[in-house]
């Protein structure tokens, strides 16, 4: 009845974000779209909305997604049950991807105009005009469908497929910078625009007497390296194929050798002003090129939630606040800063310094840093014989971060210690210099 509260289970409303964000893809099957006139977390990039813009990073959480739903129909085996509006959308994606079939393009890597294929495009636009149906729908009648935890599964896979095609795409046509192809292989761009080289006319036009149309063909536009999509990237890696992003974004334009830290972006110069506000700002200052702390941070956590322990520690000594060069930083190491001005920078005597004082996400980042450290990734688990929750301390710490008591009893010599929830004293002791790596 309408005004009445609909309620759904977790679950259910996963999916329909997994839907909305499916359905979402741009015309090559690649990024999300930012059809919502903003970009997604690096908003300076506000100027890619208009140019039909697309980034991989929200691709890389929507593969996250699509796998969790389906790990939890598979062990619990139940069904979902979804507004009726929303199984509509879920009809119409799945009668276009059947329509596209098999259909697998050949990207022209060498050409400088990339065309959407037709295929491709009359998917993406039967897609498109499903999910405005679906929101132009209104409040929900009350009416639903359920899928059994089989079809649910069957859904999920056919989208992780087309997912992950889209993601080797995206690979084949790279980035578009300063570096050679060589130099950005294996690296995973970040962001897509689509340009309308075909269109028609609607036969209607807006107050200004411009005509309303339809594109009928786009091509796809490339920008340089981002680290927002390498981090995220990174979240769907195993440790072997992760340590080999890493390899290759440390000999990339993302990488400040000077300064031995990660930019947010590798060279801008000669990108349009479309792209947004940071091509107002020099080479290495805010987001155009400098080293943003925040993400920096991000992908310095991602390198430790991978087991890389060697990559981390020997990036933590160059590029976290509490083992560089403080007289260079220009403020306190206790304190966060947006960005660094990275060797990008015009004016040298400023590289390396910290401006605007932040305390939001790179404390955040650091604090998941610090409790995989001390801690581990996952300090409670349920037993499997008892059903019990149980916790373990499973640290992760380098040998040079043990303090030497040459005085302390045997066995002791060498200590690492924190205060867990508050008011716990815990202490690591090891008799010899060795690395704490994962052991319980």
């Amino acid at each position: 009845m309408r005004g009445e509260i609909v309620k759904s289970t977790p679950i259910a409303k996963l999916f329909l974000l997994a839907t909305i964000k499916f359905a979402t893809r741009d015309a090559y099957g690649m990024g999300i779209e930012y059809e919502g006139g903003k970009p997604g977390w690096n908003d300076a990039m506000n100027g890619l909305v208009g140019m039909l813009g697309s980034g991989m990073p929200e691709t890389y959480e929507l593969k996250m997604l699509l796998q969790y739903i389906r790990k939890v129909l598979l062990k619990y085996r139940r069904p979902i049950i979804v507004p009726r509006e929303l199984a509509t959308l879920i009809s119409n994606i799945s009668g276009a991807l059947d329509e596209l079939g098999e259909f697998i393009p050949r990207v022209p890597i060498s050409s400088n105009i990339i065309k959407v294929p037709p295929e491709l495009f009359q998917y993406w636009d039967k897609v498109a005009s499903a999910r405005e149906k679906y929101r132009d729908m209104g409040p929900f009648t009350g009416e639903t469908k359920e899928y059994s935890s089989n079809d649910a599964i069957i859904i999920l896979e056919g989208w992780i497929k087309q997912v992950n095609l889209g993601i080797a795409r995206a690979h084949v046509i790279g980035s578009h910078g300063h570096e050679t192809r060589d130099e950005t292989l294996g690296i995973t761009p970040t962001y897509f625009s689509f340009n309308v080289t075909k269109w028609k006319k609607e036969g209607k036009t807006n107050k200004e007497g411009h005509s309303f149309v339809s594109a009928t063909e786009l091509s796809v536009g490339k920008f340089p390296l981002f680290l927002e999509g390498v981090v995220r990237m990174m979240k769907t890696l195993d440790t072997g194929d992760a340590r080999l992003i890493y390899n290759a974004v440390k000999k990339s334009g993302l990488r400040d050798e000077k300064l031995s830290m990660y930019t947010l972006s590798s060279s801008l110069v000669g990108q349009s002003y479309d792209m947004g506000r940071m091509m107002a700002f020099s080479p290495g200052w805010l987001e155009n090129q400098s080293v943003w702390m925040h993400m920096s941070y991000k992908y310095y956590l991602e390198l430790l939630r991978k087991g890389m322990y060697g990559e981390f520690f020997s990036e933590m000594q160059s590029g976290m606040l509490p083992f560089i060069n403080g007289e260079k930083y220009g403020r306190s190491l206790l304190e966060c800063s947006s960005f660094i001005a990275s060797s990008a920078f015009a004016d040298p005597t400023m590289v390396g310094q910290g401006f605007l004082a932040r305390l939001s996400g790179s404390t955040a980042e650091f604090l998941s840093i610090w409790i995989i450290m001390m801690i581990g990734p996952n300090p409670f688990f349920l037993n499997d014989e008892s059903g019990s929750l149980e916790m373990q301390l499973v640290p992760a710490l380098p040998f040079w971060l043990f303090r030497h008591n040459p005085m302390a009893v045997v066995g002791e010599q060498y200590s690492v210690q924190f205060k867990l929830f508050i008011s716990i004293d815990v202490i690591y002791y090891s008799s010899v210099p060795q690395n704490l790596f994962g052991v319980a």
